[in-house]
């Protein structure tokens, strides 16, 4: 189902990231299914990296020993259903897309999903 509905957005859409071929995609998507983690997703730019930082802070803060993974390959990204950047993925789940997250605002996420 998910790779008929990326078949029928790449036909209807332009990439402005460029192409992504179905194979890249099948791929991204089965490197999904991990577990526990914390991902940023996008290509890298100021925000992207203010994200991460805020996410390391937010991690430092609450004690946890996790490592985050900066997802800059735009079939993974999108992968998630994210179209716009950055975004914050926890345990393989998207929680926050299209904006710059403070790290009380992420301390907050990872405290409602971890406990």
């Amino acid at each position: 189902m998910v790779l008929s509905n990326f078949r029928k957005k790449k036909s209807e859409s332009s990439e402005c990231c460029g192409p992504i071929d179905e194979v890249s995609f099948v791929n991204a998507v089965n490197a999904r299914a991990e577990g526990p983690s914390v991902k940023v997703l996008g290509s890298g730019c100021a925000k992207c990296n203010q994200l991460e930082a805020a996410t390391v802070a937010a991690l430092e803060q609450l004690g946890m020993d996790t490592t985050i993974d900066h997802v800059r390959d735009f079939a993974q990204i999108a992968s998630y259903g994210v179209m716009s950047t950055p975004a914050l993925v926890v345990d393989g789940k998207v929680v926050s897309y299209g904006k710059v997250l403070k790290t009380e605002e992420v301390v907050a996420i990872l405290k409602k999903i971890r406990g």
